[in-house]
């Protein structure tokens, strides 16, 4: 299925638009599951297991995975996830962007290796760097615009002025460039960062109903009301908000996949009641 169509549903189906990110980090995981064998894989499958019903999208982190020499947990963690909870589209948080047969490579890792049904990409390589990854129509192409980090206006709010126009913000550019031309195929998702809410309704503004992928909720300190408010769509929906320690870390002891499940409930509940429906 088409990754807009699984998306989509979801957002029907579980009357949610939030996003777990899976970043594994062993030291916080439970004691019980720390030395065990198998442990990256045991705990973010119980963390799927208790969501699966919240929400719209999960996000592996591959960083989080590769540094743990545990590539093969992610192979078998997105597997288990399109046999378990097959309607829930996965996104693989990889942020590649480079060129020639490498960029055919990094697709090949995504959506063949992987089997994702989206990957985050970089686009300031420019449009060769992501074509490879547009071609694929079935595919969601989660495109960095304006990110979460503190550091993010250094360059993608440095204004620039396209011939015969009066200067933007570059992230405004980046955009409006992707809407009009990058989107052919309609698989286009932007990440808008839930710390920059007025910028988050700028971008709504420019794409239309393009979904946006918003981290930041959470943990970075992201405002909810504001991210609903300015990115939902009329219909709202549009977004997939998403969070990762606040929820995967919600608790400690073995009743953590509760803890986490109570955790992406109240977010969902959060979103939920600014929504327009």
């Amino acid at each position: 299925m088409h990754f807009m169509q699984s998306l989509q549903q979801a957002w029907a189906r579980n009357d949610s638009l939030v996003c777990v990110g899976l970043d594994p980090e062993p030291a916080k995981f439970p004691a019980h599951l720390r030395d065990a064998p198998d442990a990256v894989f045991a705990f973010c499958s119980a963390i799927v297991d208790a969501t699966a019903d919240l929400v719209c999208a999960f996000k592996p982190q591959f960083a989080h995975f590769a540094a743990l020499r545990a590539e093969d947990a992610l192979e078998r963690l997105i597997a288990y996830i399109h046999d378990r909870h097959p309607g829930v589209p996965v996104i693989l948080d990889a942020k590649r962007g480079d060129i020639g047969s490498t960029a055919q490579h990094y697709v090949h890792e995504a959506f063949e290796r992987y089997r994702a049904d989206a990957v985050t990409v970089n686009p300031y390589l420019g449009r060769d760097a992501v074509q490879p990854f547009l071609d694929h129509a079935d595919k969601g192409v989660i495109i960095l615009c304006h990110t979460s980090n503190p550091g993010a206006g250094d360059l993608q709010d440095l204004p620039v002025a396209e011939p015969g126009g009066a200067p933007r913000p570059l992230y405004q550019h980046l955009a409006a460039r992707i809407a009009r031309d990058w989107n052919a195929r309609g698989n286009c998702v932007l990440v808008v960062g839930a710390t920059w809410p007025e910028q988050l309704g700028q971008v709504r503004a420019i794409v239309g109903q393009m979904p946006l992928l918003v981290p930041g909720v959470g943990a970075q300190g992201g405002d909810v009301e504001a991210v609903v408010r300015q990115g939902q769509t009329a219909d709202g929906d549009g977004l997939m908000v998403s969070s990762s320690r606040a929820i995967l870390y919600a608790g400690h002891d073995a009743d953590f996949a509760q803890a986490a499940r109570a955790a992406a409930r109240q977010l969902r509940e959060s979103i939920n009641h600014f929504r327009n429906k």
